[in-house]
C-alpha cells in the first residue's frame, strides 16, 4: 500500500472501547473513592494503583481484596460490600465522551461497518455499552473471551477484521493507547487514529512507541473530518 486510503475505499471503522468511547479511568476513580470513603481508610488513586498492577488484571476484584488486607480491613462481608459498591459506582458514572453517539450514527449512515474491540469480557463490555446507550450503534462487538488474546497481540485485530469481512487497508482503527491500540493495528496495515483525549498511558509507553498514528484526534467528532478527507496524513 502507498499509505493513502480514499473515502470510497473505506469499508469499516473499529473502535477500542474504554477511554475511547467513554472515560473509564474516571469511572474507576469514582468507584475507588466510594470504597475508601466506605472503609474510612486510604485514598482513591492508591486503590486505583492496585488495579494497574499486573498481579491480577485491570478488571479483577481481587485487587480490592489486597487493598483491604493492606489496611487490615479484610473480611468476607467487607470484601463483598466493597465489590458491590465498586461495581455500582463504576457503571453509574460512565458517560460517553461528547459527540460519540451522533458520530457513530453518522458513520452508519455512510454504510460503514462499525465494530468495537475490547480487552474486557463480554459481560462487562455489554453492561457498559448498555449504560451509555450505544447498543444499536455498531454492528459487531469483539471481547477478550471471544478472541482469546489481549492487545497488543495482533490476534484480536485480525479476528475482528476476519469476522467483519474487512481488509486491514480499508479499515480505520481508533484507540487511546499507542502501545496497545495504535502500534499493533498499524503493523497489520490498518489506518490508525489516536484518541489523544483518552490517553492515560504512562509516558514511557508513548516514548517507546515505534509506530506513529496516521491521525490524532482531540475530540471524537474530529473523526468525521478524517473520513471525509479520505487520506492518511
Amino acid at each position: 500500500m502507498d499509505g493513502t486510503i480514499m473515502t470510497g475505499e473505506l469499508k469499516g471503522v473499529i473502535f477500542d472501547m474504554d477511554n475511547t468511547l467513554f472515560d473509564f479511568i474516571e469511572a474507576k476513580i469514582t468507584a475507588c473513592t466510594a470504597i475508601v470513603e466506605f472503609i474510612g481508610k486510604g485514598e482513591a488513586h492508591e486503590l486505583l494503583s492496585y488495579f494497574r498492577r499486573k498481579k491480577y488484571g485491570f478488571e479483577d476484584l481481587e485487587n480490592i481484596s489486597d487493598y483491604l488486607i493492606e489496611y487490615d480491613m479484610y473480611s468476607e462481608q467487607m470484601f463483598n460490600d466493597c465489590c458491590a459498591i465498586y461495581e455500582r459506582e463504576k457503571i453509574s458514572t460512565i458517560e460517553l465522551y461528547p459527540g460519540v453517539k451522533d458520530t457513530m450514527l453518522d458513520l452508519k449512515e455512510m454504510e460503514l461497518s462499525i465494530g468495537i474491540l475490547t480487552d474486557a469480557d463480554k459481560n462487562n463490555a455489554s453492561k457498559r455499552l448498555r449504560k451509555v446507550g450505544l447498543c444499536g450503534c455498531f454492528d459487531s462487538l469483539f471481547t477478550y473471551d471471544m478472541t482469546g488474546h489481549k492487545k497488543p497481540s495482533h490476534e484480536p485485530f485480525t479476528y475482528a477484521l476476519d469476522s467483519m469481512g474487512l481488509k486491514a487497508y480499508e479499515t480505520l482503527y481508533v484507540g487511546d493507547s499507542l502501545r496497545r491500540d495504535i502500534i499493533p493495528s498499524k503493523q497489520i496495515g490498518m489506518v490508525t487514529v489516536h484518541a489523544l483525549y483518552g490517553d492515560y498511558s504512562h509516558p514511557d509507553d508513548n516514548v517507546q512507541a515505534m509506530e506513529r498514528p496516521d491521525h490524532t484526534i482531540n475530540a471524537f467528532r474530529e473523526l468525521l473530518t478524517i473520513i471525509q478527507n479520505g487520506n492518511r496524513s
